[in-house]
């Protein structure tokens, strides 16, 4: 019973917390992209191009990006391999990255200058603990919506709406379980935004708190579900 109730949880924390530190980091680090970090090419040309800070961060978040996905993808093959708890290790890993982004945040913040060294090497881990985030929801949780890119999640609730407008195909049935789904994630995403937003204006880079705080609660959301199905 607590699985059943916990378990879609878990995408909807990440939504939310992918949204936030997203929102932050692109706040407090001259417009660095964490989550969605091809966006950064677009920021990156607008830095070029007005002449303000953070160009080297944006460069170094896409190879940061990509080497510690695959860096995540060893690791769980490793733990699975091992017969460890892959999901739960690799979500305490975020966890850590968060704790030692905030840290940062706060002792070298605010960043007035993003191509400063501090500036960069907190938008790194931040980025990393999105990267971590991002392969560790395709290699565990690939049923559920994703928790940081929302344009193809737009996209798929768009196509299930028109569909319902048509009706129900046959060889597929209605979509309003999975329009349902991924709604909510959005929303969850959304909100994240919304609060990184109003509690950056608040409270500066101590805003960075809180990330840390929603990967204590997915990682406890997972240990739940963990015990859980030991038991049945």
């Amino acid at each position: 019973m607590t699985r059943d109730l916990f378990r879609p949880l878990l995408p909807l924390v990440l939504s939310l917390n992918a949204g936030y530190v997203d929102t932050a980091g692109f706040l407090a680090l001259q417009g660095l992209f964490t989550a969605h970090v091809t966006g950064n090419f677009v920021t990156l040309g607008a830095s070029l191009v007005l002449g303000t800070s953070g160009a080297v961060a944006k460069l170094l978040a896409l190879p940061v990006f990509c080497l510690v996905v695959i860096l995540a993808r060893l690791l769980s093959t490793a733990l699975i391999r091992r017969q460890l708890p892959a999901l739960k290790i690799i979500l305490g890993v975020k966890f850590a990255f968060l704790v030692i982004g905030a840290a940062l945040a706060i002792h070298f913040g605010p960043f007035t200058n993003g191509d400063a060294i501090p500036a960069v090497v907190t938008g790194m881990v931040l980025v990393a603990a999105m990267a971590i985030q991002n392969a560790a929801h395709r290699i565990h949780l690939a049923s559920a919506p994703p928790s940081t890119l929302m344009t193809g999640t737009t996209t798929q609730i768009m196509i299930d709406l028109a569909d319902m407008l048509q009706g129900p195909k046959p060889e597929t049935g209605t979509p309003g379980a999975r329009l349902a789904r991924m709604s909510t994630n959005i929303v969850a995403f959304a909100l994240g935004c919304a609060s990184a937003a109003l509690l950056y204006a608040r409270f500066g880079v101590w805003c960075f708190v809180l990330p840390p705080a929603l990967a204590c609660v997915s990682l406890f959301l997972r240990m739940t579900t963990e015990a859980e199905s030991r038991k049945t």
